[in-house]
């Protein structure tokens, strides 16, 4: 679906007339019906790297491919059509309801291939009571479900979401990540940049983890954390009226455990999260 191959840019003459690279030889490539989390800090590229994915931002070395072919060549109404974005930032017009901006951007694409605007709303558990106020009166919340909504309506093959959980509550982070999950199943392929790393790890089946400007690793999210995590058990347990707790090595747990207690309390492993194997990858935090 996407093959990106010795990707580079650079913004111009910027700093005492030199150009500022931002991207560094990139490869990569997204299969179909997947979702591939590109995983970065603000400053580290991810942006850029979508923005030229989608066709916004030109001029980049390298090859980049969608749907089989060179993005640099395809020019054409038709081919965009099939793509759908969810900006970080929404962008919709605030004197506009909900459902006039979605009629609006509806007009782009074929009617055939349009989702029912009132459908996607409901589905995205928009507020009935708003549907034709103006965006202007919406909460940040509420204007991230008319993004996403102005991203599905026109049922892409390929959907490019950024921060696609920004400004919701924990309900809402959960019904996005649901309904990502039912595009997939549909035969979608999704590509998210976020620096949220929860996200990452409960929707994507690969991430790929960049810094200025360069991939530093790329694999499952279970893989990566097998690949970095210690192997240490933290059990925690009562004992003569005491709360305690001891970190043990995996292994030695065969024989049973080995020292005195009068009840567990819990038995975990000490996995590190995504964001502890940026660190480590990185040598520095997403934030």
């Amino acid at each position: 679906m996407i093959e990106v191959k010795d990707l580079t840019f650079s913004y111009g003459k910027i700093f005492h007339g030199k150009d500022k690279q931002v991207l560094h030889g990139l490869n990569f490539t997204v299969e179909d019906s997947e979702i591939f989390g590109f995983l970065g800090p603000n400053g580290s590229g991810k942006s850029t790297t979508q923005k030229i994915l989608t066709g916004i931002l030109k001029g980049h070395g390298g090859r980049v491919s969608l749907f089989g072919k060179d993005i640099k060549e395809v020019h054409t109404q038709e081919f965009f059509q099939k793509i759908g974005v969810l900006f970080e930032f929404p962008y919709l017009y605030a004197n506009l309801s909900a459902l006039d901006n979605l009629h609006y951007f509806s007009s782009f694409y074929p009617r055939e291939q349009l989702r029912d605007a009132q459908e996607v709303l409901d589905e995205l558990e928009f507020k009935k009571d708003f549907l034709k106020k103006p965006v202007s009166s919406y909460s940040k919340g509420m204007r991230q479900r008319v993004s996403m909504a102005r991203a599905l309506i026109s049922n892409p093959k390929l959907l490019f979401l950024d921060e696609p959980t920004s400004g919701l509550d924990p309900t809402g982070a959960v019904l996005f990540r649901r309904i990502i999950e039912k595009e997939r199943q549909k035969g979608t392929t999704v590509f998210v940049t976020t620096h949220n790393m929860l996200d990452a790890d409960l929707l994507c089946d690969r991430v790929a983890f960049i810094s200025d400007g360069n991939i530093v690793a790329l694999d499952t999210p279970k893989n990566l954390k097998e690949q970095n995590g210690s192997r240490s058990i933290a059990v925690r347990y009562l004992y003569q009226g005491r709360r305690e707790e001891q970190t043990l090595e995996a292994q030695s747990l065969k024989a049973g455990i080995p020292f005195p207690y009068d009840e567990l309390l819990s038995i975990h492993s000490k996995e590190p999260t995504l964001e502890d194997i940026f660190i480590r990858y990185a040598g520095r935090r997403l934030s």
